[in-house]
C-alpha cells in the first residue's frame, strides 16, 4: 500500500503567437475583420473557435478582389496586402486547430 499525492496547477500555455502593423487596420475593417483582430474583446468573442468564421469570409473578400485591398496598403512599406493575407492564413489555422484556446491581443 502507498499513498500518493499531487498538487496541479493549470497555467496557460502560449499555443500561437504572431505581429502584424496596425497600418493594416483599413485593409482589416475593408475586410470586415478588423473588431476581430484588434478587438475581439469589444464584439465578445473570447475563444479562437469564434474567429474562424469571420476571418474566412474576410480572406476569401481578399482573395476575389486584391485590387480592392491593396489600395489600403501604406505608402511606406509598412502594412502591405502580400504581407496582410499570409497573417490572415496563418492566424485562420492556428484557430481552426485550437479552436478552444483564449483569444488574447495587445495593442
Amino acid at each position: 500500500m502507498s499513498l500518493d499525492v499531487a498538487l496541479l496547477v493549470t497555467k496557460p500555455t502560449e499555443v500561437y503567437s504572431c505581429n502584424i502593423t496596425h497600418n493594416l487596420g483599413a485593409m482589416a475593417k475593408e475586410a470586415g475583420i478588423y473588431m476581430h483582430l484588434w478587438r475581439p474583446e469589444e464584439i465578445g468573442l473570447t475563444k479562437a473557435g469564434e474567429l474562424i468564421d469571420p476571418l474566412r469570409a474576410g480572406l476569401a473578400l481578399m482573395k476575389q478582389d486584391p485590387k480592392r485591398f491593396k489600395k489600403h496598403n501604406s505608402p511606406n512599406g509598412w502594412g502591405m496586402y502580400e504581407h496582410f493575407v499570409p497573417f490572415v492564413e496563418k492566424y485562420l489555422a492556428a484557430c481552426e486547430e485550437t479552436p478552444e484556446a483564449t483569444i488574447h491581443v495587445s495593442r
